[in-house]
């Protein structure tokens, strides 16, 4: 009776870690730029911590990786920017 699966994967399939890491790369770039429009003191952190590990993990998507740790940080310099205009915790239009 074999309890776990076998060890051999299809020919040409990528390890599972491989892929996550693409997955990580390519959130954290769509939650960078979704929080430069909203949410961005939750959407900026959490940006920047999945670009994080994506690169310390060796993803394929470097540029993707890269992009969403800039627009992590975008997004939380633009809602200091707007705390400070608004003397404010959060921000409004």
């Amino acid at each position: 009776m074999q309890l776990t699966a076998p060890a051999t994967r299809p020919t040409g399939a990528r390890p599972t870690g491989i892929r996550d890491t693409d997955g990580m790369a390519v959130a954290s770039f769509v939650l960078g730029l979704l929080g430069l429009l909203v949410l961005n003191v939750f959407l900026g952190p959490i940006a920047i911590v999945l670009a994080t590990v994506a690169l310390w993990r060796g993803t394929a998507r470097r540029g993707r990786a890269f992009l969403g740790l800039g627009l992590g940080i975008a997004d939380l310099l633009v809602l200091v920017a707007f705390m400070q205009a608004d003397s404010t915790v959060s921000w409004s239009f």
